[in-house]
């Protein structure tokens, strides 16, 4: 390191990033901590750890050249706690876990039995001198490196998440359930009774939580009602009694892999709560009318005449899989046939609707996995999205859509009033979705008219049509793949806020989530906020600020926890291509560095390696703009959405990465 004093300017704080080769990067908003705005180069990160808050003496400028500095100060640690693998060779240490640290942790005073390639959480006592190592305590020993348990259990604590419920929240929990026959009776006297009305589930043939129904029925005026009925959680749950605390803490249910982590407990998420087939269940409702012409005329809108919201009852008749649902549409029989079809109707109209309107429709694929007894992966697959998965999806849009412009629309009304509103927000808890950033936009306009694509952008701005008109030009074309990763990592990230800015990827001027609250805390606050508005109650100054600081927190720990499922998903990939490493496969690259080449197996989407060292005898250049790395003697390319053959390397359970090697490559 240059021990000459560096010329500094000026001061900025940020939130910092790390790699494990000691870079940091400082981006000067906490709410977008990827921007990488600062460069801290190697020796100058004064032990700063990813997602500290950091103070940051800037050096001068030099022109087009990124920004540089030094940390000179940590103003709040990210976190204290860290998972990783003992090494003990003589001196105790900590192999971290997350490949974003760039140090080992010291055990000043290890335990007498051997723990060497364990997996251990610590707690950090000190790190003020970056010559040093950092020390810690073992706090907990999870297990053997490798073994199921030990990993899974490992991705949850290294991310700050609590496993096991507390054992007075299940108490609560079961006192909550001993009381409910006489609560639900009594409820049932108060609300709209929706017992004698067609009414279903549909989800996954593994879901243990219903939160959602929907009910179909002809009016005598021949308009179609649907109904969406979601659990209701709020009924039950109080605001800051012990399992709604430990529910705000959570705000999130974990699914991972091979188990869910639940918010609530499950007598109440899979019982009390859920909606269950044959069982009375208080939910809350958004109602809603369709001309009957919607259903019947095929060049009709499916237009929402009216809607109504409120709490209900209701007794789910069946309890459908996505599988058994689609089944009876496509024979065109069986239990609750027309109902079904009825809705599939309205659905793709719908959709077709929300695409015209500038929806967004990025083709996702998820993978599932089979598991034996032991929990190793046998079956990898990707996840088919069929018509009943879509029909559910439309309705939980309306409903969440529809939610959040009745709320506004009150809202707007107080505010013509000359009412005072009682928080500078919209008083709501909005899903919000912000534009994509002007020069990530511009970086992609440029990439796309180098390989002759056509994206317009206006002062820094995109119409999410033509980005619709670019995903449907670009389908079935061998660049395909490459395009439309290329635009989604453009897009930014859905977050919670009292603040309305609208959805961009929907299309919507007001969205929220009002369809899920056994397994998302926002839910809960939305129903609580309606409930507010449906009986014109005052909602207070001091439940708003709760409320937005709740909706950041929820953003942060549904990252998290959206981390943390990613990584159970890798380690069961790495597990499944563990078994077999000799083996080819055909794949797609799905992303470059100057490193290598990352490339996505077709049909299991398992994702590895392939190492610069292991392309050949030429030096890569790296040219990020253009998604790919090439050959600086050959001119040999690599780019990203190019299909490959790889062969199984070598797997590392333990960072639940595989290494790949090139057999072909196919363009």
């Amino acid at each position: 390191m240059n021990k000459e004093k560096t010329p500094v300017s000026t001061h900025a704080e940020g939130i910092i990033t790390t790699t494990g080769k000691g870079l940091g990067f400082v981006s000067l908003g906490k709410e977008s901590p990827r921007e990488n705005d600062i460069r801290i180069e190697a020796g100058l990160l004064n032990t700063a750890l990813p997602g500290d808050h950091v103070k940051v003496a800037l050096h001068s400028r030099v022109p087009n050249m990124q920004q540089t500095g030094e940390v000179v100060e940590i103003l709040d640690r990210a976190r204290t706690r860290y998972v990783g693998t003992i090494d003990q060779n003589g001196t105790t240490y900590l192999v971290p876990q997350d490949n974003r640290i760039y140090v080992d942790f010291l055990i000043p005073t290890p335990p007498t039995e051997n723990l060497s390639k364990k997996k251990v959480l610590v707690e950090l006592l000190e790190w003020t001198d970056p010559k040093k190592n950092p020390t810690a305590k073992i706090i907990e020993v999870i297990g053997n490196v490798g073994e199921n348990e030990t990993e899974i259990r490992a991705i949850v604590l290294e991310k700050g998440l609590a496993l096991e419920l507390p054992e007075e929240i299940e108490k609560e929990a079961h006192a909550l359930k001993a009381s409910a026959p006489a609560f639900i009776a009594e409820e049932a006297k108060k609300r709209r009774d929706f017992r004698s009305i067609t009414t279903f589930t549909i989800d996954p043939a593994d879901a243990k939580d219903f939160d959602d129904a929907i009910s179909v029925q002809t009016l005598p005026s021949g308009d179609i009602e649907i109904g969406v009925h979601i659990a209701d959680v709020s009924a039950y749950v109080k605001p800051h009694t012990a399992i709604d605390e430990e529910a705000r803490s959570r705000a999130t249910s974990i699914y991972l892999v091979d188990r869910v982590i639940p918010m609530f407990p499950e007598v109440l998420s899979n019982d009390l709560c859920s909606l269950n087939q044959k069982e009375d269940k208080l939910v809350f409702s958004a109602v809603f009318t369709f001309d009957a012409e919607a259903f019947s005329n095929p060049k009709a809108k499916a237009v929402v005449k009216d809607s109504w919201f409120g709490r209900t009852i209701i007794n789910s008749d069946k309890r459908f899989t996505y599988e058994e649902a689609q089944e009876i549409l496509d024979k065109g029989t069986g239990l609750f046939h027309e109902e079904l079809l009825t809705l599939n109707t309205l659905a793709k109209k719908l959709a077709k609707q929300g695409k015209e309107e500038g929806a967004i429709s990025f083709e996702h694929e998820e993978v599932r996995f089979v598991l034996d007894e032991n929990k190793k992966p046998i079956r990898v697959y990707k996840k088919v999205m069929q018509d009943t998965n879509k029909l559910v999806e439309q309705f939980m849009l309306l409903a969440n859509k529809k939610v959040a412009e009745y709320v506004s629309d009150i809202i707007g009304e107080k505010k013509g009033k000359g009412e005072h509103a009682t928080h500078e927000g919209d008083l709501f808890v909005y899903r919000i979705h912000d534009e994509p950033k002007p020069e990530r936009l511009e970086e992609l306009r440029r990439f796309l008219a180098s390989i002759g694509y056509q994206l317009p952008v206006e002062e820094g701005r995109v119409s999410p049509h033509d980005i619709n008109a670019l995903l449907e030009k670009i389908k079935g074309k061998p660049e395909e793949m490459m395009l439309s990763t290329a635009t989604i990592r453009t897009m930014a990230k859905a977050i919670y806020s009292t603040i309305n800015i609208g959805h961009f990827g929907l299309a919507f001027e007001h969205y929220t989530h009002f369809t899920s609250p056994i397994r998302r805390y926002p839910d809960v606050m939305v129903h609580r906020l309606l409930a507010h508005y449906l009986t014109h109650d005052p909602v207070s100054k001091e439940t708003m600020e709760e409320y937005r600081s709740l909706s950041a927190h929820s953003s942060e720990m549904e990252k998290l926890a959206s981390d943390a499922e990613r990584a159970s998903i890798k380690f069961k990939q790495a597990e499944y291509m563990n078994e077999r490493i000799g083996k080819t496969f055909e794949g797609t690259i799905s992303g470059v560095a100057e490193w290598g080449i990352f490339v996505e197996e077709n049909e299991t989407k398992c994702e590895g390696l392939v190492r610069i060292a292991d392309l050949g005898n030429d030096f890569y250049v790296f040219e990020k703009e253009n998604y790919r790395i090439i050959g600086k003697t050959t001119r040999k390319r690599y780019s990203l959405g190019d299909k490959v053959t790889i062969r199984v390397k070598s797997v590392d359970l333990e960072r639940k990465s595989i290494d790949y090697e090139l057999v072909t490559e196919k363009k």
